[in-house]
């Protein structure tokens, strides 16, 4: 039997049995190894929110642009916020196996930092739903820096987006959960 792992195709054998077990623990895996969205039918609707965060480095003549609003190609911060808006929205068409969700509230918050210069990304997403929203946080935060990127790549190749982690995840059966 061929199942497909994280890592790519692998040939099931006795000897990896362990392995494979560990691997349909995973919830979007099933018994042989093969992606599946999780049925999500039999939990109860709870109030959902996540929160993720992230940064894109940049040289101090690059955070001075973004500041003054000086890059040819416009307003950075406002535009980068409302890609990560559209991006969380959009979350389910983006990562295979995601459930689409009524979000109730998506906040993408932008701040510049001198030290080191970068400017930090903060996206919290809310719904009333039977599947948490970190995917949503993660991917507003990831285009939100994206956006930046693109929209500085010009004065600036060396940018590096960093640092897109989960911060916080309330609701559901696993409960609250705050990351440093």
């Amino acid at each position: 039997m061929i199942y497909r792992d994280w890592v790519g195709w692998r040939c099931h054998t006795l000897a990896a049995e362990q392995e494979h077990q560990t691997q349909a623990a995973l919830s979007h895996i099933d018994a042989q190894g093969r992606a599946r969205m999780v049925d999500v039918g039999d939990k109860d609707v709870s109030e959902r929110r996540a929160v993720a965060e992230g940064r894109v480095l940049m040289q101090p003549e690059t955070l001075q642009l973004i500041r003054d609003s000086a890059l040819n190609k416009g307003d950075v911060l406002t535009t980068a916020e409302v890609a990560g808006v559209m991006a969380a929205k959009r979350t389910h068409e983006l990562i295979p196996l995601c459930h689409p969700l009524m979000l109730n509230r998506v906040l993408v918050e932008l701040s510049l930092v001198d030290e080191p210069p970068s400017v930090a990304i903060r996206a919290e997403v809310r719904c009333s739903g039977k599947t948490g929203v970190e995917m949503e946080a993660l991917t507003a935060v990831s285009v939100a820096g994206l956006t930046i990127y693109d929209m500085a790549k010009a004065v600036d190749r060396g940018m590096r987006i960093d640092a897109v982690r989960l911060r916080e995840k309330d609701g559901g059966r696993s409960g609250a959960i705050r990351l440093e």
